[in-house]
């Protein structure tokens, strides 16, 4: 029936039905990447990308002798050569176990205190008024461009001089201070995509500025603080040229414990296999844990 015979019947007119062959080329590539083959090939890219994890995982638990003779993937051939011994070892290896310790004093507060700044000055610089607040929000921005490496000497005179050079505090406050900058910038664009009306309307209600903060624009901005929070602990936890610089024999972290044992003991393969994969492991686990705040967070920006 043809829309005009429709109206004049009264009748509804059938829908319009869309011929295969009058799919647009976005439609028919969109319908493509949906496809189960699509998924195949990205379940099969990831297993990939994880071939060097589980590799070092099966290396750690061969012998000595094995790993030198042969390459992880014997294991499968020869199962009965999979060991925990290399990880007793290194529980008594007392520079690794303390490395690890130090990493995690380091990259906790590290994290957490970057967090709660740049949280805080990201809300000041979006929703508070103050004299020069946009040129300060500038001189944040440029010191995104400030290279690490710049600051690596004036800044271990600075701490020589009041005393925290080699100490865990150095490069805590080492790694707060160049975490910041993008911190602030992230969490400022964010929370300033947050409906005046609803913070207005909290006002209203008889709400602080620390209340408004932690009621209403923390929870509103969980995503973008996880995402932060994610990428400033994989920064700090992988780091090595800060702690190289900033820690000595008693404040070094995990990659510079496995750096000082590749120097010293060049065939030490039974302790640097397992510490390589618990310090590989742990920002996996970390980031696989958070996976949906950290893609929540990083969308955030492109669905406002």
């Amino acid at each position: 029936m043809s829309a005009d015979a429709g109206r004049l019947t009264g009748a509804a007119p059938e829908p319009l039905t869309l011929v295969e062959g009058e799919r647009t080329l976005g439609a028919r590539l969109v319908s493509f990447v949906s496809g189960g083959l699509v998924r195949v090939f990205l379940i099969v890219v990831g297993l990939f990308w994880l071939v060097p994890t589980i590799g070092l995982l099966l290396s750690s638990l061969r012998p000595p002798e094995e790993m030198s003779a042969s390459g992880w993937w014997e294991v499968f051939s020869k199962p009965s050569q999979l060991t925990f011994d290399s990880y007793d070892k290194l529980l008594g290896n007392s520079d690794i176990t303390d490395s690890i310790l130090n990493t995690v004093l380091i990259t906790v507060p590290a994290t957490l205190l970057v967090v709660i700044i740049g949280a805080l000055a990201g809300y000041a610089f979006a929703w508070m008024e103050f004299p020069g607040r946009d040129w300060w929000f500038l001189g944040v921005v440029g010191l995104l461009v400030v290279p690490v490496q710049v600051a690596l000497i004036p800044i271990a005179e600075l701490f020589g001089t009041i005393g925290i050079f080699g100490s865990l505090i150095g490069v805590v406050l080492f790694h707060v201070g160049f975490g910041l900058p993008f911190a602030v910038f992230l969490l400022r664009n964010f929370f300033a995509e947050i409906p005046r009306e609803l913070l207005e309307a909290a006002r209203l209600d008889g709400a602080g500025e620390l209340r408004l903060f932690f009621r209403v624009v923390m929870p509103l901005g969980g995503p973008a603080v996880a995402a932060l929070g994610i990428f400033q602990f994989l920064w700090v936890w992988n780091d090595m040229l800060v702690a190289l610089i900033f820690t000595d024999a008693d404040s070094q972290p995990i990659t510079v414990a496995l750096q000082t044992q590749v120097r010293q003991f060049g065939s030490n393969v039974d302790v640097l296999a397992p510490g390589a994969f618990i310090s590989m492991v742990i920002p996996l686990v970390v980031f696989f844990a958070f996976q949906r705040q950290f893609v929540s967070g990083v969308m955030a920006g492109a669905v406002k």
